[in-house]
């Protein structure tokens, strides 16, 4: 028997459709401090008055999307964890949501109880931030401590420049730049511009120039979501040999009135359909599972709103999900993660 398990965490999902469980989700996503990154008191009345209306709004999204067999990110998820589990040769596979079920607590408590003792622990996503990798990172070390469980982490760290990762993300896309398109747009999830200025170890980089990005140090670049962002989208680009003008990035999902990271997508591809762009392909490479951003956001929303300003088509290529090459390359990124000391 082995002692070694590996833990996939995803962001999660509501329980049903419901209004309730809606509600219940995004409260407990809302208010991580890690999300909305504001005081207690002020998080609190945001989310609360956020919490009148939105709950009734997503759950209409959720349903458009709901599988039979449940929330698309939860069944997608599930395929990993099985493509995993016969990759996976040091101990058992497991699967856990930041927010909502399988919780980490619950997860990381019954691997204790089955005599696990070290966990590679994979947040499921490419790029860093705070909102993602920082708050899966201390919510199991949260766990452990108040749990006093006797677990010891190897944490896999964002991948966005790993070539097995990007590798398996071009040629997921291999197949639909070989048809005929006007324009690839790669969409990533967006962040208020402060989550990158306060991590900014410099204090003097993020946002003072138009090519800040661009020009980021390997210092700045460990912590900039933007910057890895651009660095996946010119990765798959010039795997997929695109040429300059064939491609773009944008930024979607914003909440709130603070300044987000643009450009913003629903912008994006109001222009492209105003340049003539017709038939517009859409990857979402901030997501390695369709989820409601992927599937509602971009896939009816998005395509909605492209054909209204004059596009024909839009079409979402697949995130990666439970592809096999993307499977492999992930257990070959989690065999390598470090050990958290």
């Amino acid at each position: 028997m082995t002692d070694h398990a590996l833990l996939l965490v995803n962001l999660g999902s509501p329980a049903s459709t419901s209004v309730a469980d809606v509600r219940s989700y995004l409260n407990q996503f809302l208010m991580d401090p890690y999300v909305i990154d504001l005081p207690w008191p002020v998080r609190r009345l945001l989310v609360s008055l956020i919490l009148i209306k939105r709950p009734e709004q997503s759950a209409h999204a959720y349903a458009s999307i709901w599988w039979d067999e449940g929330s698309p990110l939860v069944v997608l998820s599930r395929r990993l964890q099985q493509q995993m589990t016969a990759q996976w040769t040091q101990g058992p596979v497991e699967l856990a949501m930041r927010y909502g079920e399988p919780s980490l607590e619950t997860t990381l408590t019954r691997l204790a109880a089955q005599g696990i003792q070290n966990v590679t622990l994979a947040p499921l996503y490419p790029q860093f931030a705070d909102s993602t990798v920082t708050t899966v990172i201390e919510e199991a070390r949260r766990v452990v401590q108040d749990k006093k469980l006797n677990v010891q982490f190897s944490i896999l760290q964002p991948f966005y420049d790993q070539p097995e990762y990007l590798d398996a993300l071009a040629a997921s896309a291999r197949s639909y730049v070989e048809q005929d398109y006007d324009h690839l747009l790669l969409s990533f999830h967006g962040l208020p511009e402060r989550h990158l200025t306060k991590l900014d170890p410099t204090g003097q980089h993020c946002f003072k120039d138009a090519d800040c990005c661009k020009n980021a140090s390997a210092e700045v670049l460990a912590t900039c979501y933007r910057a890895q962002c651009f660095s996946v989208a010119r990765d798959v680009a010039e795997r997929l040999g695109l040429p300059d003008g064939k491609w773009s990035v944008a930024f979607q999902s914003r909440l709130g009135r603070a300044k987000w990271i643009e450009p913003y997508t629903e912008a994006r591809l109001d222009a492209l359909a105003r340049q003539g762009v017709k038939k517009l392909l859409v990857m979402c490479p901030a997501f390695v599972a369709d989820c409601i951003e992927t599937l509602e956001e971009i896939g009816d929303r998005g395509r909605e709103q492209f054909r209204e300003a004059g596009g024909e088509a839009l079409v979402l290529v697949p995130c990666l999900n439970d592809d096999p090459q993307w499977a492999a390359a992930l257990n070959t990124l989690c065999e390598r993660a470090p050990l958290s000391l």
